[in-house]
């Protein structure tokens, strides 16, 4: 059974192995893991490893880690902090598996509506990040005082209805000129539970296919398309209408859908707040992401 048909619209991994699971759905080849840290930080790990997998979930092979934080929500800074150094931990852990260079080049791309608050996590990412290419490329590494600095470069793709282009396009077009070993996208997505918006960060090793969560779909930004690996990540800022009214009168999405009226159908809410929300999220990304490309030693830092 196609995720679509008992599924609403989400682009967490966790989310559709959860309705999976309700379900009594088939789960061969879903592995599910959890492990609970210090601040009420919670690890959880989907690998989908076969083609029964596949098309129960609707989602391609690979491997889906999310980190969940109520408070992350609240602005908590201890929290914050605790999430950062996780997310920069995982992301140390997905570039491992991904290149074995001590030293790489790594490409960020922040994808969506820089002018659409909702949307605009990855380019407000970006605009944060320790670029260090241009430097590397024109002074060398010793520019640094630090043979150890990898080189990285960010792109804000944009929309199609800004540039006429496909996000796939543009993103090979500088990947055939820069060579990166391997891209990483950040992208706001949609979730199934608004317990889980602007709290919950995922990263995959699969890429991504931008919109797929706003039904939106775009060309997919993966390795098979751009010929390097790709990690995504991600934060849920939106959530669709019909879910949250399917929740409040307890009746299935597809009956709430027909309830509904069009115009309804095709609405995705965001809180009232997301203009914060946003603001610190991407922050929150960047210093995580900055941390992962430094090549320090802090896993064993202690809080």
């Amino acid at each position: 059974m196609s995720a679509d048909k008992w599924c609403a619209r989400t682009d967490l991994a966790l989310e559709t192995q959860e309705s999976l699971k309700k379900a009594n759905t088939d789960m061969r080849g879903v592995n599910f893991s959890e492990k609970k840290l210090d601040n009420g930080i919670i690890v959880s790990v989907v690998t989908i490893d076969s083609e029964n997998a596949v098309r129960a979930t609707g989602r391609p092979k690979g491997k889906y880690v999310t980190i969940e934080a109520a408070m992350l929500s609240e602005g908590d800074e201890e929290c914050c902090q605790a999430v950062t150094r996780e997310l920069s931990r995982e992301l140390k852990s997905f570039v491992k598996a991904v290149c074995d260079k001590r030293i790489y080049a790594a490409l960020v791309v922040g994808l969506g509506n820089r002018n659409v608050t909702p949307d605009a996590l990855g380019p407000r990412c970006v605009d944060s990040l320790f670029i260090t290419r241009h430097i590397v490329k024109e002074y060398g590494r010793y520019a640094f005082s630090n043979e150890n600095v990898n080189s990285v470069c960010g792109l804000v793709p944009g929309v199609m209805a800004q540039t006429g282009m496909e996000c796939l396009e543009i993103i090979k077009g500088v990947v055939s000129e820069v060579k990166p070993d391997f891209v990483v996208t950040i992208d706001a997505l949609a979730a199934r539970s608004t317990k889980r918006l602007g709290c919950t960060i995922q990263l995959t090793d699969t890429g991504i296919v931008p919109g797929s969560g706003v039904g939106n779909h775009r060309d997919g930004i993966n390795h098979d398309n751009l010929g390097v690996p790709v990690i995504a990540i991600g934060i849920p800022t939106v959530i669709d209408a019909v879910t949250i009214v399917s929740d409040a009168v307890n009746a299935s999405r597809e009956n709430t859908a027909k309830l509904m009226s069009p115009k309804l159908n095709g609405m995705f809410v965001t809180p009232k707040d997301i203009d914060e929300t946003v603001k610190r999220l991407a922050g929150l990304l960047s210093e995580g992401i900055n941390m992962a490309f430094s090549n320090d030693e802090y896993d064993d830092y202690s809080e």
